[in-house]
């Protein structure tokens, strides 16, 4: 398959030209399933991948599948980045967390601010990330919107602010229910949905305020990885953003793009989630013309390359989409290794090296997707047993040992207390048809097939 010309002009030289495909370095400090998955798609597209993550441990056995991990230290991140750069020597990297893409937009500052010196990794995050205009837009939740709309992308009505007061000004305009969100946070962390003002009020408290020495203290006893705690506790507080709740159901969108162009998509409806404001946990392929278009918007304006998420509320009984939040990295979505033209990891190595991927790779054939895992109670053994034995060899590398303290761990199993907010959530729509069979609808992983 031959790269369409505007594709071509952009294409990368490889810097081995031995090399049986582009390196890719991955970094994140998030231990989500997504990473591994990444990491198995990357690897069948027979690319170079390396890993950038918290060192927690790692068992001494080799790991086939990754080149090379490195130590992503919460003391001195930037410091880690550019060691893990300099050692591995990427085509390419690709963030897996909003945190490690915050972490190389401040590396390509302090990048450029250095000259000769630090052109080298100032222009590779710019080849991973796109234009370096769009990097403060898409790390604020506020300004992201503010763009969207000047494209013509429908958006709930949002403000931001640094203060209980300033909300009480802006909901005299706006009724309750509200949705309440702090700037800096990522997977359902940070986003309160509230009802009425005093719980608005506590929530904007809780988040510009910050948590105090006692919270902190705890939370440094109960967690095994403290640097991470204690290098954001010391950060200024991040705007709160407040925004109308629209009622109906979520979804959302992952795209792959090259300087502005999107090359791959895939759309989603939620059908289950781990709570109101959390993490999916089944999903339903759609064709999300109007996702798929806002996306395309905002890589254009932006300028980005690399992958990207865009996340909806289709609101009930109008049907009207509503972007609501974009995450900046790579989503669940991003490692499904879909058909007709949707796998992202497939168009993302034809766009580094000119070559289509093999069409002897498995491809998922079913609509309803879990995003489950097996160790996840309920879930019953899979058709991915070929690659499980490596995704949880690959996860035992990447995050070993639980986050948890050894105290934390104990406390966890003599007071197992569920928060009223972690209560999965289902949503139910007409949109939505039936699963296909009952393994689908039971929160079975996705079954593959080799076309």
């Amino acid at each position: 398959m031959e790269l369409p010309q505007t594709q071509a002009k952009t294409q990368m030289n490889l810097k081995r030209s031995n090399s049986s495909g582009p390196r890719v370095l991955l970094t994140g400090t998030n231990p989500w399933p997504v990473v591994p998955r990444l990491v198995l798609a990357l690897c069948a597209a027979s690319c170079d991948v390396g890993v950038v993550y918290p060192n927690q441990n790692y068992p001494e056995r080799e790991v086939e599948e990754v080149g090379d991990v490195f130590d992503y230290n919460g003391r001195s991140p930037l410091k880690s980045l550019q060691t893990a750069i300099d050692s591995f020597d990427p085509d390419i990297v690709v963030p897996t967390c909003d945190r490690s893409v915050e972490h190389l937009h401040e590396l390509h500052a302090i990048s450029q601010s250095q000259g000769e010196r630090g052109r080298k990794t100032a222009t590779l995050i710019e080849r991973s990330l796109g234009s370096p205009e769009g990097f403060p837009i898409v790390s604020s939740r506020f300004d992201l919107l503010k763009i969207a709309q000047s494209e013509g992308i429908l958006v709930p009505r949002t403000a931001s602010m640094t203060s209980a007061a300033e909300f009480r000004q802006w909901s005299t305009e706006s009724t309750a229910p509200w949705v309440i969100k702090a700037d800096g946070t990522w997977g359902g962390q940070g986003v309160r949905i509230v009802r009425n003002m005093d719980e608005a009020q506590r929530s904007v408290e809780e988040f510009t305020q910050g948590i105090g020495f006692l919270n902190l203290a705890k939370t440094l006893l109960l967690n095994r990885n403290r640097d991470w705690v204690l290098s954001e506790w010391r950060q200024s507080r991040p705007p709160v953003v407040a925004q109308s709740f629209i009622n109906g159901r979520p979804a959302n969108c992952a795209v792959v793009c090259w300087q502005g162009n999107v090359l791959a998509s895939v759309a989603v409806e939620v059908v289950t989630a781990r709570s109101a404001t959390g993490p999916a946990t089944l999903v339903q392929l759609v064709p999300g013309r109007e996702m798929i278009a806002a996306a395309s918007k905002i890589a254009c304006r932006l300028g980005i390359s690399g992958f990207f998420g865009l996340d909806f509320m289709i609101e009930e009984g109008t049907g009207a989409v509503y972007l609501i939040e974009m995450n900046p990295r790579c989503t669940p979505p991003c490692a499904l290794p879909l058909g007709g033209g949707h796998n992202l990891v497939a168009a993302f190595y034809s766009q580094l090296t000119g070559r289509a991927l093999s069409s002897d790779q498995p491809v998922i054939e079913q609509n309803v997707i879990s995003y489950a895992s097996q160790s996840e109670g309920g879930v019953e053994k899979s058709s991915l047993d070929s690659t499980r034995a490596a995704e949880e060899r690959i996860r035992k590398l990447l995050y070993p040992m639980s986050r948890r303290s050894v105290i934390g761990r104990l406390l966890d199993f003599v007071r197992p207390i569920p928060r009223q907010e972690d209560k999965p959530v289902s949503f139910q729509a007409e949109s939505l048809p039936a699963p296909a069979n009952k393994n689908a609808a039971a929160g079975i992983a996705v079954s593959m097939v080799t076309r």
